[in-house]
């Protein structure tokens, strides 16, 4: 057998979170593969990434594009790369990098994260397009958006899920089976000091967006003596400032090794994201043996046991993060047992499952096509 040579696509190398560890982690089984992206910034990658060949579009006009033109931006970058070159072109995103076009001699496997949220009626990051003027022009256009995205869903040869829950998603708007290999997640870390005012605390971390229910969970808080520590930095985080109350702290954004002290030293974390696609939150959490309050809906109800190592909520209240503290504070949970729930997501089991994967694919193209 051949060895092929490979491509990787990724729709933004801007910051450094769950998707970037699934790039990191597929770079690390071919680092010759040069990544086709569509923004980058280099500040924001890990030292390995850093030093890969990137290819992406050079160019004022891509900025502007992509800041106020997004969702129409995106897709003619990736089906105007050329990938001919290639045997293997390995993708993964959310929207974009499953479109790209190959040939009939080349494999392409996509790692879909989710389909687009904000295609098919899921909370969303923003919904500045959906508001006012915006709301008649945009609703048209978001079918045709649809309409092209069901089609890029049918370019790859082969789909990969990062959840039972997003394969569910990816039978339903696209019509096609799926494989799920989950994301790699740190469940083996170091840590460092962090400085926090509270000695006993609920820890709920993330990107401050709207979608992902700070709001609520400081709400709740509010109504409580308990501490909460809000790690995290974003577009909520002024307003979330201004409506919380004395047992409230923001920590902003911290390295990763600060952000495991806070996870290991918290009395359990809050994650009230709904509909989530996996959860890599809750993962980190239980490699620290600490339990979660999650919203009961989308990966969560693949990752959490109820009352094995966390709970459920369906509209958090109050009285929802009363009944988790007394939970903890009356030892319901056992770390270690919390933490024999995290291997199967180690980024060494997704690095073994996605190669061999990727290679028996290849075996059965390549004999296919002989």
């Amino acid at each position: 057998m051949k060895q092929p040579k490979i491509a990787i696509a990724t729709e933004f190398l801007e910051q450094h979170g769950g998707a970037q560890k699934v790039l990191e982690a597929i770079s690390e089984i071919y680092p010759e593969a040069p990544i086709y992206t569509a923004k980058f910034n280099k500040k924001a990658l890990s030292p390995f990434l850093a030093q890969r060949k990137i290819i992406y579009p050079k160019g004022k006009w891509v900025n502007l594009l992509a800041k106020h033109f997004f969702v129409f931006a995106m897709a003619p970058i990736f089906e105007n790369y050329d990938f001919r070159e290639y045997d293997i072109v390995i993708s993964d995103g959310t929207t974009w990098t499953k479109g790209i076009i190959t040939k009939p001699n080349q494999l392409h496997i996509t790692y879909i994260h989710t389909p687009p949220r904000f295609f098919y009626g899921y909370s969303k990051e923003g919904n500045k397009w959906d508001k006012g003027i915006w709301k008649i022009p945009f609703s048209y256009m978001l079918n045709i958006l649809r309409l092209w995205d069901f089609v890029a869903a049918q370019r790859p040869d082969y789909i990969i899920s990062n959840s039972k829950e997003v394969q569910k998603r990816v039978q339903r708007f696209y019509r096609k089976d799926s494989t799920v290999i989950y994301p790699p997640v740190d469940i083996n870390v170091e840590t460092k000091k962090a400085e926090v005012k509270f000695k006993e605390y609920y820890l709920t971390l993330g990107r401050l967006s709207k979608y992902k229910n700070f709001d609520k969970v400081i709400e709740a808080f509010n109504k409580t003596n308990l501490n909460l520590v809000v790690l995290g930095t974003g577009f909520e985080e002024e307003h979330l400032k201004t409506i919380a109350k004395d047992n409230i702290q923001f920590v902003g954004k911290l390295a990763d090794d600060q952000k495991h002290y806070l996870l290991e030293n918290c009395l359990g974390v809050i994650n009230a994201v709904e509909d989530e696609d996996f959860g890599i939150v809750p993962i980190e959490a239980h490699a620290h043996g600490k339990p979660v309050l999650a919203h009961k809906s989308g990966g969560h109800k693949e990752t959490i046991k109820d009352g094995v190592n966390g709970m459920f909520f369906e509209n958090l209240t109050e009285k929802e993060i009363l009944e988790f503290d007394k939970e903890i504070k009356e030892k319901k949970y056992n770390a270690e047992k919390i933490k024999a729930t995290t291997p199967k997501y180690a980024k060494e089991r997704f690095q073994k499952e996605i190669k061999e994967f990727i290679e028996h694919k290849w075996k059965e193209f390549e004999k296919y096509n002989a």
